[in-house]
């Protein structure tokens, strides 16, 4: 018996690895800033405020903006998703059964990528930018009152405005004529292809079920991509190794990366009421 897995076998699970993740692994990584290929432990994410344009005389000086500059840091955390697979067991194995594991490996990280962009979203999130449960669940006047705080902050409303809710939240918005027939985005952005997600004032929402909950309170964002960022030194990896005193091969799947807020005023927390009656 050879003492190391086929390498046929190790190029086509990496490749049902990275189709995986690409296509269900994280729903979030492509709604945020992302720096790829860090080398180190941390990565900066530069944040510019806003210019304000002058007159100036015949002959005089250009007046400057004065714009001001500052960044945030990203620290970059690795993260391993393993397990075993043994060698006989290996042998009765179905592509379909390895499609198992690696969509396992794939989904288990993707979670954690998006668990670390929601977490960095809320971190000591100022008070101002939060929308209070008030009792009640996900309804209009809360979609509205995140816009437009959006909006007095000057925060562009470019079509890359994304809105993640939980389950209860998504049936409400249903309920919601102008919503419901909102347009799907699945062919704009691939990852979110064959979900339900939609664009409702030049805003994609998205449905999530990893947001935080609290009681019975749901905290939902929205937010602007360039609020938050996303680093990564290194993508979903996949190591294979065979273990004779096992007979079983270990797969580690692995990445490294870490989330950080850039602005403030680019995200809002929507805090709604997970049992509120749907409409």
């Amino acid at each position: 018996m050879s003492t190391s897995i086929d390498q046929a076998f190790i190029k086509q699970y990496e490749a049902e690895v990275h189709a995986a993740y690409q296509r269900m692994g994280t729903r979030l990584k492509g709604t945020v800033r992302v720096k790829s290929g860090v080398i180190g432990h941390s990565v900066v994410f530069q944040k510019v405020g806003k210019g304000t344009a002058g007159q100036k005389t015949k002959h005089g000086l250009v007046p400057v903006m004065n714009v001001d500059h500052s960044n945030v840091e990203a620290f970059l955390i690795d993260y391993y998703a393993g397990d075993w697979v043994d060698k006989l067991d290996e042998i009765k194995t179905n592509i379909d059964e390895r499609q198992v594991l690696a969509n396992a490996g794939a989904f288990a990280l993707g979670r954690k990528v998006d668990e670390l962009i929601i977490g960095a979203a809320r971190s000591s999130l100022p008070s101002a930018q939060k929308i209070a449960v008030g009792g009640t669940g996900m309804t209009r006047a809360k979609i509205q009152q995140a816009i437009e705080l959006l909006n007095d902050a000057d925060v562009p409303d470019d079509g890359q405005r994304f809105c993640v809710v939980g389950s209860h939240q998504w049936e409400e918005l249903m309920a919601i004529q102008q919503f419901a027939s909102g347009d799907f985005v699945g062919e704009t952005y691939p990852w979110l292809k064959g979900t339900e997600a939609r664009r409702w004032r030049n805003t994609v929402y998205i449905h999530h079920s990893g947001l935080p909950v609290s009681g019975t309170t749901r905290y939902c964002l929205m937010y602007h991509k360039t609020a938050i960022g996303w680093a990564e030194g290194a993508d979903i990896t996949v190591d294979i190794t065979w273990h004779g005193d096992r007979a079983a091969n270990f797969v580690n799947h692995m990445m490294s990366g870490g989330a950080v807020r850039i602005d403030d005023t680019g995200v809002v927390e929507i805090a709604c009421d997970d049992t509120a009656t749907i409409p």
